[in-house]
């Protein structure tokens, strides 16, 4: 029996392997569970834990712990977690959002206490691409990572730098530096930084947020927020999964935006599909309250952060009760 080419190759087509369509590759892994309970900001949401000018989170995901930021001084997370009952000793991934004093304070303090434990212990710190960048101020460098970074990795720690989005574990992203596409101005404008291009305004190009894929949509996690809520927000869109935002919690700096620059903001997230929001750290207590008249939300699911509030993926936010 004569069998022409064509029909070899039709033949062959039929069980030969074929590669993975682009949408089945690329299809998002999703988190399913997820927890998120503050260790330092303003407010403390009982007789557990001090209060501060600053920010740190502890978050598990899937059975991974990772602390977000370390808070503003040197015992200030050290204190609220052993009051609090949380041991940090098996906790090896560090996230610091940016460079400030306020959120990265507690680390040496931290790394050093908990490795006596576990020489694993908050030794591996995930930053955005600048946070070593000098920054000259009136009495020398103030850019505290680059103070305190000869003597972390002293202890055995180290840094990893990110210049785009990464995913860490399955459906855990870092943003990396994030594009300033709107004008949210969330700097100072005084400071100076060192860059390759030479001495320019510092507004902060390191600042990076954690992100959580989850079927009910994106998580995520601020620090101060310098590059912007909606910038950030619109970059996880982009660059992680064009979907819902369902959560966003910590720090977004919109204590000093004027009533159309906070409606402005309320609007996007609005748009966003934003579902629960926990304004910590530089938020502030009144933009807390007007993003949840214009967004639409309530006192369960808008609320100001406290020190020992949580959010947790399936149940929502726990508030504790001052801060409601």
């Amino acid at each position: 029996m004569k069998i022409n080419c064509l029909t070899v190759i039709a033949l062959a087509l039929l069980v030969w392997p074929l590669p993975s369509s682009p949408v089945t590759a690329q299809k998002q892994k999703t988190v399913q569970s997820l927890r998120v309970k503050v260790l330092s900001t303003m407010l403390t949401g009982g007789n557990d834990g001090i209060g501060e000018w600053g920010f740190a989170a502890l978050i598990e995901v899937d059975g991974q712990q990772i602390l977000f930021d370390t808070g503003a001084r040197p015992e200030t997370v050290l204190q609220n977690v052993r009051e609090l009952g949380i041991d940090l000793a098996n906790v090896k991934d560090v996230i610091l959002s940016h460079n400030h004093g306020d959120h990265t304070t507690g680390l040496l303090t931290l790394r050093r206490e908990f490795a006596k434990k576990n020489p694993a212990a908050l030794s591996r710190v995930h930053v955005g691409r600048g946070i070593f960048w000098n920054r000259p101020g009136s009495n020398g460098e103030s850019n505290n990572v680059v103070k305190i970074k000869n003597d972390y990795e002293a202890t055995g720690g180290k840094f990893i730098e990110y210049n785009e989005p990464k995913e860490i574990l399955p459906g855990v992203w870092l943003t990396g530096p994030v594009p300033r596409v709107h004008a949210e101005r969330n700097w100072s404008g005084s400071g100076r930084m060192k860059t390759p291009n030479g001495l320019v305004e510092d507004n902060l190009p390191e600042d990076m947020s954690f992100i959580a894929v989850t079927e009910k949509g994106l998580v995520v996690v601020s620090g101060c927020g310098h590059a912007g809520i909606i910038n950030t927000l619109e970059h996880a869109r982009q660059k992680v999964q064009n979907t819902n935002v369902y959560a966003a919690l910590g720090g977004f700096h919109l204590f000093a935006l004027n009533d159309e620059k906070l409606d402005w903001t309320a609007s996007k997230l609005k748009e966003f599909g934003l579902k629960q929001f926990l304004g910590a750290h530089c938020t502030g207590i009144e933009a807390v309250y007007r993003i949840r008249q214009q967004v639409g939300l309530d006192r369960q699911s808008c609320v100001v952060g406290a020190v020992g509030a949580s959010f947790d993926l399936g149940k929502g936010i726990d508030a504790t009760a001052l801060a409601r």
